[in-house]
């Protein structure tokens, strides 16, 4: 009868525990606003489901060392440029077609001045992070390019990731980056 009595009590009590949590929740959902349930149950929430990103992963057969100097090195890459597909429609720029600061926060200016930004962050021969622009984008607009160089048996392999360029431009961008990256880094690297 004793254990009978308890009972009750014991689930007195995880009603009271349950009511104070409730009392708690309800007041912190007052003290947000009126319109802040509104705000959590919305389906608008500014999360974009559909932004449009490029995943590539090439493999060279040369050392992270040298891919990382291909890549960062005005003068290497200005070759790269020269071999590039972007080549052809942009003989008349002149020859400053190359231009790449080594440091964080350095800018950088590629293809003639076609492609330009800033170096976020350089890891020698494993990472280089940049804020990333085209010219034929509107003023301040720029994306996130992250180059990760691992090592793919003899060879490297660079996981690249581009995000942030405008809705409609992930396929012209993705052709551009083979067409005028990866491609003629391949045969820089085999000269």
């Amino acid at each position: 009868m004793m254990d009978h009595d308890k009972e009750p009590a014991r689930v007195a009590r995880f009603t009271r525990r349950q009511m104070m949590m409730g009392a708690a929740v309800s007041a912190g959902a007052l003290a947000a606003g009126p319109g802040s349930s509104k705000a959590w149950a919305s389906a608008d929430d500014g999360i974009l489901h559909s932004a449009e990103s490029i995943h590539q992963e090439p493999v060279f057969k040369a050392s992270r060392k040298r891919v990382y100097q291909a890549l960062t090195d005005p003068k290497q890459f200005d070759k790269i440029v020269k071999m590039s597909a972007a080549m052809q429609s942009m003989k008349s720029l002149g020859d400053k077609w190359t231009e790449i600061s080594g440091e964080a926060g350095g800018a950088f200016s590629l293809f003639g001045g076609y492609v330009t930004g800033r170096q976020i962050e350089l890891v020698p021969d494993e990472r280089i992070v940049q804020a990333w622009r085209s010219g034929s984008w509107g003023p301040g607009v720029f994306s996130i390019a992250r180059f990760e160089l691992k090592d793919e048996g003899s060879g490297t392999k660079i996981i690249f990731d581009h995000r942030g360029f405008p809705d409609g431009t992930a396929q012209h961008l993705a052709e551009g980056w083979h067409g005028n990256y990866w491609e003629p880094l391949a045969k820089f690297l085999a000269e």
